[in-house]
């Protein structure tokens, strides 16, 4: 561990001074960022986005609309609303940070070399859930509310995403087995804290249909898994990152695969992001938490906006047309 806390003190020092010299040369660009950021919308739970420089801008339409609906078992339910504008900068940047989940852009033309593959061809047909045959479209829907949510976590709450979760499919039509997101927190590098903190997170989407079918009781029922998917998935994490030599990032997977000599606080999560036209209150009101080991640390989050479909094939349609 204190490998990795000489690696960050390092990094911060850098960027401050990275910061440092930026503001003494272009103090007008600072000047009009500022101005940006105090319009930044403040998510649930009053955390406004992070305002890092890799803050992807897709996040700006992410809007906290202050409702709550209460779970059939009184437990809260956060709506959020997801407003996307048209913006070819932002939707270009979001679609190559989608694209980056799957393979890095340094990596494709390696990937593809020996198959007469374009790059746009070698991610649609190789890379990327089918557009059209089933169940390709639901793997879609899936993969993308996957990464909403690690989104979230990450630049809204402060958790560091590993990001392992899709470069390594071996089935491009098929959802990747464990839990969908986990997020690390850690108070003091090169230390244990008890507040140091695991996030794991389940996500279920429709976007598509007339009715509602459940999602938020569906990811309830994914999370009531995650205490025991947890070991597993924390493994295949640490091992992607042993096979590419990370050392820094298997310490951190380390810290929290033994609770009991190495305590720390876990925030168990339920997301269902749905269309607009099949987000029904009553359906989400209808959603019990009584089953769930841990409902008393289980976060309940709704995400709902229009025609989401349309919007996840554009965004894989980008990221394969502009790789």
């Amino acid at each position: 561990m204190a490998y990795r806390s000489r690696i960050v003190t390092a990094h911060q020092t850098y960027r401050n001074c990275q910061i440092r010299l930026f503001m003494r040369i272009r103090p007008d660009i600072v000047k009009r960022r500022t101005s940006v950021r105090e319009q930044t919308p403040i998510l649930a739970g009053g955390v406004r986005i992070s305002t890092s420089t890799s803050t992807p801008g897709h996040l700006a339409w992410l809007i906290d609309t202050g409702q709550i609906i209460k779970t059939a078992d009184g437990r809260p339910v956060r709506v959020l609303e997801l407003k996307p504008a048209k913006d070819d900068t932002v939707l270009s940047s979001w679609a190559k940070h989608f694209r980056n989940q799957y393979c890095s852009d340094d990596q494709i033309d390696d990937l593809r070399k020996g198959t007469k593959l374009s790059r746009a061809e070698y991610l649609r047909a190789i890379k990327f859930p089918d557009e059209s045959c089933a169940p390709g479209p639901s793997i879609r829907a899936g993969d993308f509310g996957e990464v909403l949510v690690a989104d979230y976590l990450e630049f809204a709450l402060a958790y560091w995403l590993p990001r392992t979760r899709y470069d390594t499919k071996m089935v491009r039509n098929e959802s990747t087995k464990g839990t969908d997101i986990i997020g690390f927190k850690i108070v003091a590098p090169g230390r244990d804290d008890p507040k140091d903190a695991l996030a794991l997170f389940e996500a279920k989407a429709q976007f598509t249909g007339a009715m509602p079918n459940g999602r938020l009781q569906a990811a309830v029922a994914g999370s009531a898994k995650d205490e025991i998917r947890k070991a597993e998935s924390l493994n295949a994490i640490k091992q992607r990152f042993l096979d590419c030599g990370r050392s820094a990032e298997v310490q951190t997977v380390e810290r929290f695969q033994n609770p009991e000599d190495r305590p720390y606080s876990e925030e168990y999560g339920a997301v269902a992001l749905l269309s607009s036209s099949v987000f029904d209150k009553k359906d989400v009101g209808a959603t019990n938490t009584a089953a769930h080991p841990h409902a008393g640390k289980l976060t309940l989050i709704v995400i709902h906006g229009p025609d989401l479909m349309s919007l996840v094939h554009e965004l894989y349609r980008r990221a394969a047309d502009e790789a």
